[in-house]
C-alpha cells in the first residue's frame, strides 16, 4: 500500500494530471490512478469481455495484477505462454497483432504526452501502432521524463539493460549492465517507436499510476 503522505507520492499525484491533460490534448484517452488498486479497476473496465485480448510482455501488468486478473477472469485471451512449441508461440504473438483488444506498458513517456517503446520482435510496438481498435498501456509514474531525448535515453540505457537480465540472452547489457549500443542477434532492442498523437481519437488509453512499476 503506497503511503499517500509520502513526497515521492505527493509529487506523483500533482505531476501524474498534468501528463493526463497533455497526452488528452495529443487525442489519446487518459487517466491517473493514485494506487495500484485504482489502476487495475480502470484497466479492467475499459475492456470489454466478449472481446478478444492480446497483450505484450510487461512487469508493470503483472505488478498491478491486471494480468493475472485477465488470464483467470473469464476473457478471450491469447496467451502465447500456453504454445507448446516456439513455432506455436509466434503464430500467437501474430495472432494477438489482430486482437480487438491489446494492453501493454511503456518504456517512457514524456511530459508533454508522447510515447516512446523499444520492442525487441516488434509486436508489442506492431499491436499498439496498427491493429487493434482498444489499446490500453498502463506506466507508473517513475517512466515519465521531460523530453523525447530523456525517454530514448531512459529506455536505451535504463529500460533495456535491466530487462536484458530477464532473458537467456548474449548481450554486452546483460554481462555489464549498460547499453553497449550492439548489434547483437539477441538484442532485445531492434524497434523504437516514438507515439506522438493517437489516431484514431481515443483508440489508445493510458493509465498513468503514481506508483514505480515496471523497470
Amino acid at each position: 500500500m503506497a503511503d499517500s503522505n509520502s513526497p515521492k507520492q505527493v509529487n506523483y499525484d500533482k505531476k501524474g494530471p498534468l501528463v493526463v491533460k497533455a497526452l488528452k490534448e495529443r487525442h489519446f484517452d487518459a487517466y491517473y490512478c493514485s494506487t495500484i488498486e485504482e489502476a487495475k479497476e480502470q484497466a479492467l473496465a475499459l475492456i470489454d469481455k466478449s472481446k478478444s485480448i492480446g497483450w505484450g510482455g510487461s512487469l508493470s501488468l503483472d505488478e498491478t495484477g491486471i494480468l493475472p486478473a485477465i488470464k483467470a477472469g473469464g476473457y478471450i485471451t491469447i496467451d502465447r505462454d500456453t504454445a507448446k512449441t516456439p513455432a506455436e508461440r509466434v503464430a500467437l504473438m501474430k495472432k494477438a497483432l489482430m486482437a480487438d483488444q491489446f494492453i501493454l506498458s511503456a518504456n517512457a513517456i514524456t511530459a508533454d504526452g508522447i510515447i516512446v517503446n523499444l520492442d525487441a520482435n516488434g509486436n508489442r510496438v506492431a499491436a499498439m501502432v496498427y491493429g487493434p481498435n482498444n489499446v490500453i498501456v498502463v506506466a507508473g509514474m517513475n517512466k515519465v521524463v521531460k523530453s523525447v531525448q530523456d525517454a530514448v535515453t531512459r529506455t536505451r540505457e535504463i529500460a533495456a539493460p535491466m530487462n536484458a537480465q530477464r532473458f537467456d540472452i548474449k548481450t554486452p547489457c546483460k554481462v555489464t549492465g549498460e547499453c553497449g549500443n550492439c548489434k547483437c542477434p539477441d538484442s532485445i532492442c531492434s524497434s523504437m517507436v516514438i507515439t506522438r498523437l493517437c489516431r484514431p481519437a481515443n483508440k489508445i488509453k493510458v493509465i498513468l499510476v503514481g506508483q514505480d512499476l515496471g523497470m
